[in-house]
């Protein structure tokens, strides 16, 4: 269904939002449980670009390298839990376990540990933390909402994520005078805690209130997945596979960007103070457009043009931008293309490509997609840090550069409509046999 009917909405709210009074509870339960769980990566972030200072520019290079080796070490594990545990168990113990590394840095810094020391360790396990604990997340809003329902909330849900992204940096700007570096992992850890107390709510719900139950007794009692599942997966489906080159080129082209904005900005801006400024600027244009799309937009548009058409539009906007800035190779330029960009991931690209997930069955969306989430988003990471410096080793200037973007955006693009058509593949596949179950 494409709108809901008067009868479904919810007045007031409901001209608003396009949610059904059954979906509210799970609504706002999902809401606050993003909102905590960004608001807690947030406060530690600044703390975590400390602990680059700390490490050294020149050893950030190896630091990705490092996070993409350590989420490779991780997998395993994860998907050993994934195979064994049930998802009531599971959540609660990836964000228990998260928690408790918090306290444990906060007792190592108060024990007088150097900042020194730890900064290697603390700038990959943030860099791990903030990818794992947000595609569990997703896969567990993948897993409580049918696809018809994710096109109309995801783009809301992800509003809470915006909150908690501008809320998170604002506690640390508040209390950082007050209670020091060591106290803000416990404000983290605390937030952490209350996602797992949303987490509880939603299980509760799960059973009704128009979301489907999370794990269903043949798939409690069926086989369990190994744990190597996942690249196994992937490695034999090429709407998954087609997921992965999605992101890649995704995270190549964000890192083009960052190099762009590493070279523009101080050429232009010279102190640390106005740059601080600049860089403050933008992070609030674009959380304040991001928000503005997810409340007002992103449900709407994908429940009316579908997810080939948002998939599409960031792409679109990365060929166009980077022609631009290819031409005219000016930070105006970069600026404005940079908060489109963001904006555009958070508030469209995401949504949608979180809502792949719906038509894929229950192991694809805790192993396969962990894999995608988390090795594949580093990996692409670390691959494209040692890209940028190549093409600067081939002589490539700014402009060059930008040009070079063009076709992996279009590449992103062809990869993009794949997948949309793809996904409504499986979704009727899937409707039919629901529909055959039933009778």
């Amino acid at each position: 269904m494409d709108a809901l009917t008067a009868a479904a909405r919810v007045p007031v709210l409901g001209h608003i939002v396009p949610v059904r009074r059954e979906e509210v509870a799970a609504l706002a339960w999902s809401f606050a449980y993003f909102f905590c769980l960004l608001a807690a990566y947030y406060v530690i972030r600044p703390v975590r670009d400390e602990m680059a200072v700390q490490a050294g520019a020149e050893r950030l290079q190896w630091l990705f390298t490092a996070t993409f080796l350590a989420m490779v070490a991780l997998i395993p594990v994860f998907g050993g839990l994934a195979a064994r545990l049930p998802v009531k168990r599971l959540l609660p113990a990836v964000y228990g376990f998260f928690a408790l590394n918090l306290v444990g840095f906060y007792a190592a810094l108060e024990s007088g540990t150097p900042l020194a020391t730890l900064a290697p360790v603390f700038f990959v396990w943030v860099s791990v933390f903030n990818l794992f604990v947000v595609s569990v997340f997703w896969s567990f809003m993948a897993d409580l909402y049918s696809t018809e329902a994710a096109r109309r909330l995801f783009g809301v849900i992800s509003a809470g994520g915006s909150l908690g992204a501008i809320t998170g940096p604002g506690l640390t700007a508040w209390l950082a005078p007050a209670i020091g570096i060591p106290n803000l992992l416990l404000v983290s850890a605390t937030l952490l805690a209350a996602s797992i107390g949303c987490i509880a709510a939603l299980l509760r719900l799960a059973p009704g209130g128009g979301a489907r139950f999370l794990r269903t007794a043949e798939e409690e009692t069926g086989a369990r997945p190994g744990l190597w599942e996942g690249v196994v997966r992937i490695a034999r489906s090429p709407y998954l596979a087609g997921i992965c080159v999605f992101l890649v080129c995704y995270t190549l082209l964000s890192t083009l960007l960052y190099f762009f904005q590493t070279r523009l900005v101080p050429e232009l801006v010279p102190t640390p103070e106005r740059r601080t400024q600049l860089f403050a600027a933008m992070d609030l244009a674009v959380n304040a457009l991001t928000l503005l799309l997810q409340l007002a937009v992103t449900g709407r548009l994908l429940s009316r043009l579908g997810v080939a058409v948002m998939l599409a539009a960031l792409p679109v906007v990365a060929i166009v931008g980077f022609l631009v800035l290819g031409l005219a190779t000016v930070l105006p330029v970069l600026i404005v293309f940079g908060v489109l960009r963001r904006a555009g991931e958070f508030a469209i690209s995401k949504p949608a490509r979180e809502t792949l997930y719906t038509v894929v069955p229950r192991a694809e969306k805790y192993q396969a997609k962990n894999v995608i989430d988390t090795v594949v988003y580093r990996g692409g990471d670390a691959a494209s840090a040692w890209g940028v410096a190549g093409l600067q080793s081939l002589g490539f200037t700014l402009s060059g550069m930008a040009f070079a973007g063009v076709p992996i955006a279009c590449l992103w693009l062809a990869t993009a409509l794949f997948l949309g058509r793809r996904h409504e593949q499986l979704r009727r596949a899937r409707s039919v046999a629901h529909n055959v179950a039933v009778r």
